[in-house]
């Protein structure tokens, strides 16, 4: 069976131009045979699994999931019976209800402020950079964090909701530059705490709260990377609480990752040790669970910056690894390398997009018009 399973995987490598033992920076090493039947038998689990059990090696991650997804090699992979059933019944059951969606707080972001300090620009930003016109992580994060607030057209005086608000970075910026009071809501324990001493001083309140037991009146909601964890069954839920706290003549910005295609759950490896319970929005997910609620009246797709964005935190996390190592070991660092630089890979494939919508409840009356 070793001999059968290295052929396959071997020949569809090479079809991608990606050699097993090769010298190139994209070619993998094998360190372990049995490392093919189990990339067969589990698919993305497998292959991830056995990177981090240190069966195999590459050289650059990155540059090897980029030609692997460019190339759509999954779906040459055959899907065993019993995923099939998962994926059906995944369409089915509410991964992400109230009580479940604190699991992915506990499991990522509260792995260790640590670690995101170590990892991210100065601020914490954990989306993606707009890499317009900057240089580096810093600035790029400066310029979402701008881009944002001016496609808000926030003025002083007005009251911002921002649902998923981390560690208080947004709030922060929109309070300080634009004189607005804001609610920022988290289910992550340590983002809450530090978010409190992050905005102390500023009207800014930050809660540990579900977005399903929100409340109030807002000129403006915003959410940063946060939809990803809200799940296909829940999204009427969700636009619906948006729009019971916008005020008729408000705005709401939506900046998500999104799917190319429809699915019914993320990566396998991906939800097992990185985002539990994550799943990503296509298209006509956000245009039904909008229709009747919201006009949409702006999509802006910057996808190809998470790329970087993720090769800059992935630096960040190498360069900070010895005051990290008290994180997890060998296998955590094998583990969350592979998931940056698997990310980078599938963005530079545009295999994902990251998208900012902007919606009104009536439609702006005159249009929209937004600064890039």
């Amino acid at each position: 069976m070793t001999g059968t399973s290295k052929t396959i995987v071997s020949e569809l490598l090479n079809s991608v131009d990606v050699c097993v033992d090769g010298a190139r920076p994209w070619d993998i090493q094998v360190h372990n045979e049995e490392t093919y039947a189990r990339i067969l038998k589990k698919g993305a689990l497998g292959a991830g699994e056995s990177y981090m059990d240190g069966w195999w090696d590459c050289a650059a991650l990155d540059q090897l999931f980029f030609r692997v997804i460019r190339a759509d090699l999954g779906a040459r992979l055959r899907k065993n019976t019993m995923l099939l059933l998962k994926l059906a019944l995944l369409t089915v059951l509410n991964r992400q209800t109230k009580q479940r969606a604190w699991d992915v707080g506990k499991k990522h972001y509260d792995l260790g402020n640590d670690l995101f300090v170590a990892m991210l620009d100065s601020r914490l930003v954990y989306t993606c950079g707009y890499w317009k016109e900057a240089k580096n992580l810093e600035q790029a994060q400066l310029n979402k964090l701008k881009l944002t607030c001016e496609k808000l057209m926030l003025e002083p005086g007005m009251r911002l909701l921002d649902i998923g608000c981390g560690w208080g970075a947004l709030a922060k910026y929109a309070a300080e530059n634009y004189g607005v009071s804001v609610v920022g809501v988290t289910i992550s324990e340590q983002q809450y705490a530090y978010a409190q001493k992050n905005c102390a001083g500023l009207p800014i309140e930050i809660r540990l709260q579900d977005y399903r037991d929100l409340t109030g009146q807002f000129d403006r909601v915003v959410s940063l990377g946060m939809f990803e964890h809200v799940g296909h069954l829940n999204y009427p839920v969700y636009m619906e609480t948006v729009h019971r706290c916008l005020v008729d003549e408000g705005l709401f910005l939506l900046h998500t990752i999104g799917d190319n295609v429809v699915e019914a759950s993320t990566n396998e490896w991906i939800d097992k040790y990185i985002f539990p319970n994550g799943v990503l929005p296509y298209i006509t997910h956000i245009g039904r669970a909008t229709e009747k609620l919201f006009v949409m009246e702006d999509w802006h797709n910057f996808g190809a910056d998470y790329d970087k964005t993720l090769m800059a935190w992935h630096d960040n996390f190498n360069s900070n690894w010895k005051k990290l190592e008290k994180t997890g070991g060998d296998r955590f660092f094998r583990m969350w390398n592979y998931y940056l630089l698997s990310s980078a890979g599938a963005f530079r494939a545009r295999y994902m997009q990251l998208w900012q919508i902007v919606f009104s409840k009536k439609g702006r009356v005159g249009g929209y018009v937004c600064q890039r």
